[in-house]
């Protein structure tokens, strides 16, 4: 019952990977799962808190590189603001693919948001496609880290799934 259980677990973690892209809390629902794991008594305190912590500090870096690259390629705060708010917009105006499109609406969307608010501080088009192209190298970067951060963190309660005493 306990493989099952633990089998269930994993495929549920592998498919949280799926949210990452779309900008929703995948990672999150992998750290859940974890926890439950602890708490069923499948994997021990020790990797569920690491694998917390190891969550925590992606969701910090994924902030730490959106606001760099935003800095780099000379965008403010509010642009920041903007890409965020654009993504979250691109994502429910996705194309009618399925995950696919929410993927693509939600990165244009990022650029979109960032390029837009950056215009109307400045009134440059320029400008405002070189943020809006920073801030979307920015979230892919970002995605990029959280889904190998995903992939790490599944290989380890997998693997202390397997190896457990």
């Amino acid at each position: 019952m306990s493989g099952l259980i633990a089998l269930a677990a994993l495929v549920v973690m592998v498919g949280a990977t799926v949210l990452i892209p779309l900008g929703l809390p995948g990672l999150w629902l992998v750290v859940v799962v974890t926890l439950g794991l602890v708490l069923g008594g499948l994997v021990s305190w020790t990797v569920g808190l690491g694998v917390a912590g190891v969550a925590l500090v992606a969701e910090i870096s994924e902030l730490l590189v959106l606001k760099r690259f935003g800095s780099a390629f000379g965008g403010s705060r509010r642009a920041f603001w903007g890409a965020l708010f654009g993504g979250m917009l691109g994502l429910f105006f996705g194309v009618p693919v399925p995950i696919v499109g929410s993927v693509i609406t939600a990165f244009l969307g990022t650029f979109l948001g960032a390029g837009i608010v950056t215009f109307a501080e400045t009134l440059s088009v320029e400008r405002s496609a070189r943020v809006g192209w920073g801030v979307l190298l920015a979230r892919t970067v970002a995605v990029a880290l959280k889904l190998g951060t995903a992939v790490s963190v599944i290989a380890v309660v997998a693997l202390s799934l397997l190896f457990r005493r």
